[in-house]
């Protein structure tokens, strides 16, 4: 592989002489004599690095590599400077140079020096590229840098450049029609069509027509010819989605249209031959669905050939508020709401709910929010009270247990006796209520923390959104 240098060097004996050090070397040296010259040729063509004196005829040296840091230029610097000129050496190097010569200096020096920052700079760029690919926030349409998500963006690209029929697995609202068109549009057939059939959506009775077609006469209502999914989808592909929902006579039909490659219209007699690519997916567990009958089990096996598993939000709790931000912000735009963020609360909140319905329920949520309200940031009392409510149950449960288990004075554990009637007047004033010592409680620890409910609920070992619920509850 060869190298483009740029040398700005205005003395052209010094200049020849560097370009005879380079001779035998991979690199092809331009060389130019003035500063706004090497500007004008970098910002036409980059180089793979410059060597730059700094004393140049029509500006200083550091003019022009000061230039190239601020206009974000993306190749080495190397900068040549007097002998005695360590200090202006250090300057460059703060200036955003990656080396430096001083003259007088020998080839070695100049060879050694310019293979270290071409491979300081390839370095640079493979970590870049690796982090574009691997480290991503986005994918065709998806949201998180979750390592879970990473693993479905690269199982995404990969089943892409096949052919390979796709099972794609996932609760409802994860996203499994996004991904059926993120491989397609990745594919080689994305120029074709992506015809998708929603296998729970259309009756039975319809469904062979759907995805066959038929001829006039077929049927009752058959007025015209009908082309059907199947001729649609010819050389590009065709996604199944919820497939565990087809019914079990049309399967054996779609199997045997997958292992041939052909298919005949309803009424018609005439075989269709088409190239096809499927996808598929379900939210059910399709293991189940087989061993309850449900589902074919040749059939799986010839669809379950690259398995995606789209994992739930609460699987991925660091996506939730990289998603809901860019939600808000879309919404925001599109209602010409003044929406920018949330605050503090509102997203410990969202942090904190499960989010059952996935993303589809923090769309349905924050897409309400945003509707019925107004404001700069969204905060916790502009969120559905089903995000609001959504305690830590497990932190509830355990101190119902607790105070069940709690001895009560005089009386044995597991013992049903009454404390004498002329006690309980006595005990009335000693025992106050669970609901008024639990309420004193968090909101003490609500004042010591400063008002930071965040903070307070990490302490008492509940969670935010209890807080913020039974705070509800008490000033409703």
């Amino acid at each position: 592989m060869e190298y483009k240098i740029l040398l700005v060097e205005d003395t052209v004996a010094l200049a020849r002489t560097y370009k005879g050090f380079l001779r035998d070397e991979p690199y092809i040296v331009q060389h130019l004599e003035k500063g706004g010259e090497a500007l004008e040729a970098i910002g036409n063509e980059l180089p793979d690095a410059v060597v730059l004196d700094l004393r140049l005829p029509d500006m200083n040296g550091m003019e022009v590599l000061e230039k190239l840091t601020a206009s974000g230029v993306a190749c080495p610097v190397i900068v040549i400077t007097a002998h005695g000129s360590m200090r202006t050496a250090v300057e460059a190097m703060q200036a955003g140079a990656s080396d430096f010569l001083v003259k007088p200096f020998s080839a070695d020096r100049l060879k050694v020096t310019l293979k270290n920052v071409l491979e300081k700079q390839q370095l640079i760029r493979t970590v870049e590229t690796y982090r574009d690919r691997i480290d991503r926030r986005a994918f065709e349409g998806f949201v998180g840098s979750s390592l879970a998500m990473q693993a479905v963006y690269r199982a995404i690209e990969s089943a892409a450049a096949s052919d390979a029929t796709v099972f794609v697995t996932g609760e409802s609202g994860t996203g499994k029609e996004l991904c059926a068109q993120a491989i397609h549009r990745l594919s080689k057939r994305r120029a074709k069509a992506l015809v998708p059939i929603n296998c729970a959506a259309i009756p039975k009775d319809l469904m062979e027509s759907e995805i066959f077609g038929h001829v006039k006469g077929a049927f009752t209502g058959a007025h015209l010819d009908r082309e059907g999914a199947a001729s649609l989808a010819d050389g590009g592909t065709m996604f199944l989605d919820e497939i565990c929902e087809m019914d079990m006579a049309l399967q054996s039909k779609l199997l045997r249209f997958i292992q041939s490659g052909s298919f005949t219209k309803v009424g018609g007699a005439r075989p269709v031959e088409v190239d096809i690519r499927f996808v598929c997916a379900t939210n059910r567990d399709p293991f189940k669905e087989v061993a309850a009958g449900r589902f074919r089990e040749d059939l799986y096996y010839r669809l379950h050939v690259v398995p995606i598993r789209l994992p739930p939000l609460r699987e991925r709790a660091e996506d939730v508020l990289e998603i809901a931000d860019i939600l808000l912000k879309n919404y925001a735009e599109r209602e010409g709401k003044a929406f920018c963020g949330f605050d503090d609360e509102a997203r410990a909140l969202i942090t904190a709910h499960s989010w059952p319905g996935n993303v589809r329920e923090l769309q349905n949520a924050l897409r309400q929010a945003v509707v019925l309200h107004q404001g700069e940031q969204l905060s916790p009392e502009m969120l559905p009270d089903s995000v609001v409510q959504n305690g830590n149950r497990r932190s509830f449960e355990d101190s119902e247990a607790t105070v069940q288990e709690m001895p009560v004075p005089g009386v044995s554990n597991g013992g049903n006796a009454m404390p004498p009637e002329s006690d309980l007047g006595t005990l009335a004033q000693t025992i106050r209520p669970l609901d008024e010592v639990e309420r004193e409680t968090i909101e003490r620890a609500i004042n010591l923390c400063g008002g930071d409910v965040r903070t307070a609920s990490v302490l008492l070992g509940i969670a935010p959104a209890t807080i913020y619920r039974k705070r509800k509850a008490w000033n409703s």
